[in-house]
């Protein structure tokens, strides 16, 4: 019988929470595999919404992963000097087939120092950060850069998922996955990336999550002087 894949998703308070449900609803889909919601501890783990989820494994209790994976949200800037969080990340890297992230999730794989010298992506508000860890910054959805695997922004998790699952089985099953799931967006607007929003959207929206942003550069910087 066949190993099965070990695929481990990090919980954590602040959590947003597509990061993770997208990428665990098509981890989820894949026969054989042994999806884990990993955190510290077994406590339930609000989200960003009203959605709390609760852990299966701990990080003492972790089985060696095949492949790590950190959402983003804004409870990321937490973990960035987190040195329990960075530590499990770079105990299971020594060993992981695939160390990926979605969304901000990025920044925490860097503060581990999992990315220096490797292209990333992350969040468009987020993409200055990387070159602070060593990475270099790309705007792809989906970005590979040999056994890094990172995605964009929220949405980009289902990508990054889909992309991967083709990589560990084969492409037939990450379409029969993306069929299950009518994966077939076709959005209302065209205002999901800075590059198409309109500019009065992208400057309001800039504006409103201003203060998160200068907050995440704050813990960012203190994160990649701890490394240097």
């Amino acid at each position: 019988m066949a190993t099965p894949l070990q695929i481990g998703l990090m919980v954590f308070p602040q959590v947003t929470q597509l990061d993770l449900t997208g990428p665990l609803q098509v981890f989820s889909s894949v026969l054989g595999a042994e999806v884990h919601l990993v955190w510290k501890n077994m406590e339930p783990v609000p989200s960003d919404s009203v959605l709390a989820m609760t852990p299966t494994v701990t990080f003492a209790d972790c089985p060696q992963l095949d492949v790590i994976c950190v959402p983003g949200g804004y409870g990321t800037d937490g973990l960035l000097g987190d040195d329990e969080v960075l530590g499990f990340l770079r105990k299971q890297a020594v060993g992981a087939r695939y160390i990926t992230s979605v969304c901000t999730g990025s920044l925490v794989l860097g503060a581990a120092g999992l990315l220096r010298g490797y292209r990333a992506t992350t969040h468009w508000s987020a993409v200055e950060a990387l070159p602070l860890f060593g990475a270099t910054p790309s705007r792809e959805r989906v970005c590979i850069d040999r056994n890094r695997i990172t995605g964009g922004g929220v949405t980009a998790g289902i990508d990054f998922a889909l992309t991967l699952v083709a990589t560990l089985v084969d492409r037939a099953t990450a379409e029969m996955v993306q069929l299950r799931l009518e994966y077939n967006p076709a959005p209302p607007f065209d205002a999901g990336s800075p590059d198409t929003a309109p500019a009065e959207v992208l400057a309001a929206m800039s504006e409103r999550i201003a203060p998160f942003r200068a907050r995440r550069m704050d813990a960012v910087r203190q994160a990649a002087a701890r490394m240097s």
